[in-house]
């Protein structure tokens, strides 16, 4: 959290106005005096803009390999989709980047991101459809697609096959 204090220039009372946590608190956390419930963690994640696997973060390495065996699953549509965070959060990059797996006939809706953010969709095997407002895109293995994620979308595998894919999501700078 102190890291994301100083490169967006922001004290203390600053945090406590964004997130409705108290400055007291914030101070205990950041000299790692008290751990926060995921309550806690919500607040300040939402107040600061930034997802809440940002917390989750471990010091880096010069390079850094991530199989999905290293990440934690997480699982949503009755288990028909699976996300792993092969690179959570990270302030400085301000990008996260997402496998995921969707079973046959599986959809999932997305609610809107903030103003700015983009997704960029790489398909590696199946068919997904990318439905972003009104518009349907199909994707194929091997194509990509860009698009600014403040529209609610949905991810649809209309086909009687698995499709996995990566989710690269860009936030914009403060």
């Amino acid at each position: 959290m102190k890291e994301i204090r100083n490169i967006r220039q922001l004290t203390l009372d600053d945090v406590a106005k964004m997130t409705g946590v108290s400055k007291p608190m914030l101070g205990q956390i950041e000299r790692g005096q008290s751990s926060p419930t995921i309550n806690t963690l919500w607040k300040i994640s939402t107040g600061l803009k930034i997802p809440l696997t940002f917390f989750c973060k471990q010091e880096e390495a010069d390079f850094q390999i991530v199989g999905i065996e290293d990440t934690e699953q997480i699982t949503e549509e009755d288990g028909g989709m699976r996300a792993y965070a092969m690179f959570p959060f990270d302030p400085v990059r301000n990008v996260e980047v997402f496998f995921l797996e969707l079973d046959a006939r599986v959809r999932h809706s997305s609610e809107s991101q903030r103003r700015g953010v983009e997704k960029y969709i790489f398909v590696t095997d199946g068919t997904l459809k990318v439905i972003i407002g009104e518009e349907e895109i199909v994707l194929t293995p091997k194509q990509f697609l860009r698009f600014r994620a403040d529209v609610a979308h949905v991810y649809y595998n209309f086909s009687d096959s698995h499709c996995t894919f990566y989710d690269m999501i860009f936030y914009p700078s403060e």
